[in-house]
């Protein structure tokens, strides 16, 4: 607090300066946040190996870039670099299964990779629910794990994903569309208005309770 005349008064010491603010360190986040890390990673990824693996590659650019985290939510951050390592991920595998691939390889390719079912059979998910999961799109599986496990709303995920809030808002639309579908036979027809939050509009929709549990959430 200054005077008039601009001069510091007793209550303000005139060198005072704000508190520094100090970055956790790269111990610290891993010790704190490698549950919730690895909890997103296995929902993204459906298996455990493979959510091992983006779990330490999330934490490698944790160590990378430490230094260049900005005052700010600490798990928005962690939220970004998982999610956009699976979907880099997901976006390079895709392109090495089929740009280096032969001619008519992919018909042998497609049979001889497993279902999602198969992929799954070893995973704590609910069966049903983690293949539907694993069948969506890796952009559609994000925004709804983000959504509605993650219970972000759609600002929340469209800054994670580095879109436009229209853009999370259609693959949230068509990733619920695709599970209500693939998980029909799991609920009475009148229920699923309610499967995904389809009746929310404010992005922080929630899973009925059975869903909850089937997907894991805690």
């Amino acid at each position: 607090m200054t005077t008039t005349k601009g001069e510091p008064t007793s209550a303000e010491p005139a060198d005072w300066a704000p508190p520094t603010w100090t970055p956790p360190t790269w111990e610290e986040v891993v010790r704190e946040h490698s549950a919730r890390v690895y909890r997103l990673a296995y929902r993204l990824t459906g298996n455990p190996h493979d959510a091992e693996d983006l779990t330490q590659d999330v934490f490698v650019r944790v160590f990378r870039s430490l230094h260049k985290f900005q005052p700010g939510t600490l798990e928005g951050w962690l939220h970004r670099i998982t999610t956009n390592l699976f979907l880099d991920g997901a976006r390079r595998r895709k392109k090495i299964r089929f740009d280096g691939l032969a001619e008519g390889s992919e018909e042998r390719l497609e049979g001889g990779m497993p279902a999602p079912a198969e992929q799954l059979a070893d995973a704590d998910l609910d069966h049903d629910v983690a293949a539907a999961l694993a069948a969506l799109a890796p952009e559609f599986r994000a925004a709804v794990v983000l959504c509605d496990i993650e219970g972000m709303s759609y600002d929340e995920i469209a800054d994670v994903l580095g879109v436009k809030l229209g853009t999370v808002r259609s693959r949230i639309h068509r990733g619920r569309a695709q599970l209500r579908t693939a998980l029909a036979h799991r609920s009475p027809s009148a229920e699923h208005r309610r499967y995904f939050g389809v009746d929310a509009e404010d992005g922080r929709s929630r899973l009925p309770a059975p869903m909850t549990g089937a997907l894991g959430t805690s």
